[in-house]
């Protein structure tokens, strides 16, 4: 297990410097100078002397390859520079939002959890039964509902809900507050858009937990199982699930990763100052170095989360770890 755990970390960083290659080129080649296209604003005009001052401090005076090492460095010590925008250090910035953009990505992934495995599960189980449809239903209505328009549901919900309750309308806290500073202003922020974004999400885990399960429950080893008389439930839990759960184990690491930064919408409709957000302001206001330490955290997050659903398939399945 250990050397499986060595190899897969060993092979994240070619695939972090292959990502910083991309990223790194890929907004060198777009059209126009970012110093001229900051310095100018909307008119086009520009101090060209302003110019060469923004080009000197980002370092793009320099040649290309010293550009790329000073950029990878950058990664690997967490030294992104400054923003264009504040002045700030871009770690400082993009921390004050990480924090919030992490906890709804955790809220909306358990919540996404603890809907999809049970009901796919059941679902599995009493296969074309009035108790597989409903499931299927409700799946599909998650595919279909985005989770924005969820939360434009749930807001006027808890206010339409709160005023016929208690005469007053109520709807989440506007401020953001760690957990540990208060836990009840936090969770009463953030349940919402968990729950808007978690049950969209879970309607593509149940459906692959179902098709799994039915593909499990159809192999040797489970009538096997049921010839030896163990009971359902033991046969389920014990052999069925755990053997289901690898592909649904990368439908779920996928969706934790995009939602890192995949949320701007949402942010957008319950006034949340997250990662999407901050990478929404930093590419409309022309904030190359915020835009590009940005993409490279998602980037560094679906890395991290692959290594963590490669970690489950040696944990789920014992084979995995000698292949």
């Amino acid at each position: 297990m250990l050397q499986y755990i060595v190899k897969r970390l060993l092979l994240m960083i070619p695939t972090v410097l292959g990502a910083a290659f991309v990223i790194f080129f890929i907004l060198r080649i777009v059209p126009g100078d970012v110093c001229q296209l900051k310095m100018g604003g909307d008119g086009g005009f520009f101090d060209p002397r302003q110019v060469e001052i923004c080009r000197e401090n980002l370092g793009l005076n320099q040649p290309m390859w010293q550009q790329f090492l000073t950029f990878v460095y950058g990664i690997f010590t967490f030294d992104f520079g400054n923003s264009l925008d504040t002045g700030k250090p871009v770690l400082e910035e993009i921390g004050l939002r990480f924090e919030l953009s992490l906890q709804i990505a955790i809220m909306a992934t358990l919540v996404s959890i603890i809907i999809a495995i049970p009901l796919g599960t059941i679902s599995a189980v009493y296969q074309n039964s009035w108790v597989d449809y409903i499931v299927r239903a409700v799946s599909i209505a998650g595919i279909a509902m985005p989770s924005f328009w969820l939360g434009i549901l749930i807001l006027l919900m808890l206010l339409n809900v709160s005023d016929a309750i208690w005469g007053v309308r109520w709807g989440p806290p506007l401020a953001y507050k760690p957990f540990w500073e208060d836990p009840y202003h936090n969770i009463s922020q953030l349940i919402w858009p968990a729950l808007a974004t978690g049950y969209r999400y879970s309607a593509v885990a149940t459906r692959m937990t179902r098709s799994s399960m039915l593909e499990v429950l159809r192999e040797d080893y489970v009538r096997t199982a049921r010839a030896k008389g163990l009971l359902e439930n033991v046969i389920i839990n014990r052999h069925a699930l755990k053997n289901a759960l690898l592909p649904v184990v990368t439908v779920i690491g996928i969706e934790f990763a995009f939602l890192m930064g995949g949320l701007v919408v949402t942010e957008q409709v319950f006034n949340l100052n997250g990662l999407g957000q901050l990478l929404v302001h930093s590419v409309t206001g022309k904030d190359y170095t915020m835009t590009q330490a940005i993409v490279m955290i998602i980037v560094l997050m679906f890395v991290l989360t692959n290594f963590v659903v490669d970690s489950l398939y040696a944990w789920l399945d014992p084979r995995i770890r000698y292949s």
